[in-house]
């Protein structure tokens, strides 16, 4: 598909400068970041699953963004780790990098739009509770993740990596990262970029603004009718619900309006790599912890769980 519009067949992904002592104590690290992301995220979703206490709009929904992070680190991070224990540049594909930057845009993209029917799941159950389980049907929720986060998040990135695919690479063929970024592959582009890069900046504001509008209606909502609540226990007790949604929230956005949002695509290497990890390890290695340690009913079917797992065991 895009092998007749450039010269370069592969890249070569310059990763992390330093010494191999240094990149072994990152391999180390990241190695013991991506396992309690796979673990805490998949004990989440087993936990949803067999517990039916937790059989609800909200958990289901965090049930997709943990399905979500496990996918979004591992397009990521199991070929970061590679790179750290090869000597020099490590290669990859131009249908692999392609592969690699489509999946972790359109990951991303239907994380933004999950994140903003989250919000939009604690406005109603906030400010709406009677009509909760009515209007937060499992039909509307099937339907929400479906098509407006899933089907949605992949249609939407095809033409921006298609079309990053079909600029020239004839400057060189090493990427100043650790995975496909699109700001250094644009970087290596013969061709002047500024009206795709300028199309790329209009399409990242439109995924985030379009989810995070949605988002802040309904959190001015949300903390109105919390500051309505007479009672202090009343007003803690209804904020709890919407705290690691909106923590998540702060930390996602964050991190992507910095990468994305801005009309030069092209930023430093060193910038654009801090950022990345940020999004690819930090955020979702945070995300089971931020979705449970306050969270007194999934504290507690976990304790359930481990309890019905010893005494299995002991038997």
């Amino acid at each position: 598909m895009v092998g007749n519009y450039t010269s370069a067949t592969k890249f070569y992904l310059v990763g992390f400068p330093g010494s191999e002592k240094l990149h072994h104590i990152l391999f180390a690290t990241f190695c013991f970041f991506y396992l309690v992301t796979l673990v805490g995220n998949s004990v989440i979703i087993v936990i949803v699953c067999v517990d039916k206490r937790l059989h609800s709009p909200m958990y289901f929904f965090l049930v997709h963004l943990s399905i979500l992070e496990i996918l979004v680190t591992t397009v990521i991070v199991p070929v970061m780790l590679w790179g750290l224990l090869l000597p020099g540049m490590q290669a990859i594909s131009l249908a692999g990098c392609a592969a690699q930057l489509f999946l972790q845009l359109a990951l991303g993209t239907t994380e933004f739009s999950l994140l903003g029917a989250m919000a939009v799941d604690r406005y109603v159950a906030v400010c709406n509770p009677l009509r909760y389980s009515v209007i937060m049907s499992s039909r509307t929720c099937n339907s929400v993740v479906k098509i407006v986060s899933w089907i949605f998040g992949f249609l939407y990135q095809i033409w921006p990596v298609y079309a990053t695919f079909h600029l020239t690479y004839c400057k060189s063929n090493v990427v100043d990262n650790f995975f496909c970024d699109r700001g250094q592959l644009l970087k290596l582009a013969c061709n002047n970029t500024i009206f795709i890069e300028f199309i790329l900046f209009l399409m990242a504001v439109f995924v985030l603004f379009g989810s995070l509008i949605p988002t802040i209606v309904s959190y001015t909502y949300i903390i109105s009718t919390i500051l309505k609540i007479p009672s202090a226990s009343g007003r803690r007790k209804a904020f709890s619900t919407c705290a690691s949604h909106f923590t998540c929230v702060v930390i996602g956005y964050g991190s992507c309006l910095f990468l994305y949002v801005k009309p030069k695509q092209t930023q430093a290497a060193d910038y654009n790599r801090v950022v990345s990890l940020m999004i690819s390890i930090v955020t979702p290695f945070l995300n089971p912890f931020i979705f449970t340690l306050r969270n007194d009913k999934v504290i507690e079917a976990l304790r359930d769980g481990v309890n019905h797992c010893y005494q299995l065991f002991k038997r």
